[in-house]
């Protein structure tokens, strides 16, 4: 029996099992002659995009059952070796027990992780909201604050990183913490950003309505300004200004997971691998990266993935249906994911939705805000465990992701 190995259970893994699960049985093959194995901690998807929201714990959307109705196997684990040459994974099972496994054909989505430099007091002091158990300790955070004395410093946010997670996670914030501290409170939020605009990456376009939102929420902008340091009690800047706070947030900048670093190819500044039209690694044919660990060409006009879950929707699609041909030795299809639109939620003002690279503005305020809501509890959510509705979601041509809004706006 031959096996198709992925690595992870976030949206380009889930994606890429289900889409290899459904080219085997168009094509009538079989668990008993390919399994599909998905190996990561837990059979859930983290709905990541949503962790800048209050009651975290509800973030998670199990997986298990559609695994089960599609046909492919879980195994719980946490993959800590690729050997490319032997064709094989080695991970660590719940009990710590260490398991080699074979594979025929690996796809590699295992995702990014927060950087965090090495600035003074980082990583003992500052909070974050990356993975599921860092955000749930920060919204704990957050409750606890009522116990405190009221003062400067519990009632002060500073949000370090001015990005996307960045302005999500500001704008929410003064209304997240007066309904903790009282409405009399007087809450502060301020967000930190080392260039000289806000959301840098997300260009000219949506900034007028970024900074419309920060001011209707009272949030405070630093820009130009870096943090040099963090303690207990707040943090020093590196323009001389030292701010009280209880609660700092590190949102700045992703990198891709360790893991790519075992397989020998090219990496982008993200350490990312630089794939083929297909997803596959050049260097290693039987390996097909997707996610936050690739870097794919989007379109004809020489766009590149951004580390998203518009992105990885997509690109599950992709890796896992073109892991599933090569091994049937049919094939394969060139990624393309021609539209691109961002839908950034800031707070009780609203949202706004841009279309295109250029990131031209569709829609702003409470209008947006129904397009987000839409996104967060139903477009980017698993589908549910019926065999036939899940193989038929899974399908590379008709990909079901948030670049489908630009047709609905």
């Amino acid at each position: 029996m031959k096996r198709i190995v992925i690595i992870g259970a976030g949206f380009a893994g889930v994606w890429s099992a289900l889409s290899a699960a459904r080219l085997l049985d168009k094509h009538a093959v079989g668990p008993d002659q390919v399994e599909v194995m998905v190996v990561a901690p837990r059979a859930s998807l983290d709905l990541r995009p949503r962790f800048y929201e209050a009651n975290v714990a509800e973030m998670t959307a199990p997986v298990g059952a559609v695994f089960e109705a599609a046909g492919v196997r879980f195994v719980a684990g946490t993959v800590e070796i690729i050997d490319a040459d032997g064709k094989a994974i080695e991970y660590a099972d719940p009990g710590g027990a260490r398991v080699r496994l074979a594979y025929d054909r690996l796809v590699l989505a295992s995702g990014s992780r927060l950087v965090r430099p090495e600035i003074a007091g980082l990583k003992e002091h500052a909070f974050s909201i990356d993975q599921l158990d860092e955000a749930s300790q920060f919204e704990a955070h957050l409750r606890g604050l009522a116990g405190r004395a009221d003062s400067v410093a519990r009632n002060t946010a500073i949000v370090i990183g001015g990005g996307f997670t960045g302005i999500e996670i500001a704008t929410e914030l003064p209304a997240r913490m007066r309904s903790i501290l009282g409405k009399g409170a007087q809450v502060r939020v301020i967000a930190i950003e080392r260039a000289d605009a806000i959301g840098p990456e997300l260009g000219a376009g949506p900034r007028p309505v970024i900074v419309e939102a920060l001011a209707s929420q009272g949030v405070e902008c630093r820009l130009s300004t870096s943090v040099v340091e963090i303690d207990a009690g707040g943090v020093r800047t590196t323009a001389g200004e030292r701010i009280d706070s209880l609660s700092v947030v590190w949102t700045g900048g992703m990198r891709a997971s360790p893991l790519t670093e075992q397989i020998d190819c090219e990496r982008d500044a993200l350490g990312r691998l630089l794939v083929d039209a297909d997803l596959r690694v050049a260097s290693a044919p039987e390996i097909f990266a997707t996610g936050d660990t690739a870097r794919a060409r989007t379109d004809a006009s020489g766009n590149h993935t951004v580390m998203s879950c518009q992105h990885a929707l997509g690109l599950g699609r992709f890796s896992g249906n073109n892991a599933a041909a090569d091994l049937l030795e049919i094939p394969t299809l060139p990624y393309s994911q021609e539209r691109y639109v961002t839908c950034l939620d800031l707070g009780p003002w609203g949202s706004v939705v841009t279309a295109g690279w250029d990131r031209v503005v569709q829609l702003s305020g409470a209008e947006a805000k129904q397009r987000k809501r839409y996104i967060n509890s139903t477009l980017i959510m698993p589908p549910p465990p019926v065999r036939a509705e899940a193989l038929a979601a899974a399908d590379p041509s008709q990909p079901r992701n948030p670049s489908s809004l630009q047709a609905r706006a």
